[in-house]
């Protein structure tokens, strides 16, 4: 079904900001469906993947490196320490923060995250080439960058 386009105005038709969300919108029903059977979220896979690439963190800096709400992230990361994919422990240097540590579990979970997130990519972008791909990254990318912060 052609949602951003089908019975839409035409005006509607050629905003990008329109565009975009109706987009989002798709991505985010095939990501949750990626994930879905795993019981991990995309908040999840951005505490995960952020371990696994900077290593040991604060929770607040976990936060802020994934632009999850603090008031989320101690949730995410309860859920996640239960599961045995992260270890939190006090932060030697000031015990009023913890150290949030990815796991061997949360490893293994995480490369499994990985492998359900290539096909969701690989179904979104169906019919784009590999150029095409990287073409709409680096265009998104710039978006994000250019209002952030």
């Amino acid at each position: 079904m052609d949602i951003a386009q089908e019975g839409a105005a035409s005006r509607l038709r050629g905003l990008p900001t329109r565009l975009v969300n109706q987009a989002a919108l798709v991505a985010n029903r095939v990501t949750e469906r990626a994930l879905e059977s795993t019981g991990s979220r995309r908040h999840h896979y951005a505490l995960l993947a952020t371990l696994a690439e900077f290593g040991p963190v604060s929770q607040a800096e976990l936060g802020r490196r994934t632009r999850i709400d603090r008031s989320d992230i101690v949730a995410a990361v309860n859920d996640l320490a239960e599961r045995g994919a992260v270890e939190r422990s006090p932060d030697p240097a000031d015990r009023r923060r913890n150290i949030v540590t990815l796991t061997t579990e949360g490893s293994r979970h995480l490369d499994e995250l990985d492998a359900r997130l290539a096909g969701a990519q690989d179904e979104l972008l169906a019919g784009f080439s590999v150029a095409d791909r990287g073409t709409l990254v680096a265009l998104l990318t710039r978006i994000v960058d250019t209002h952030s912060g």
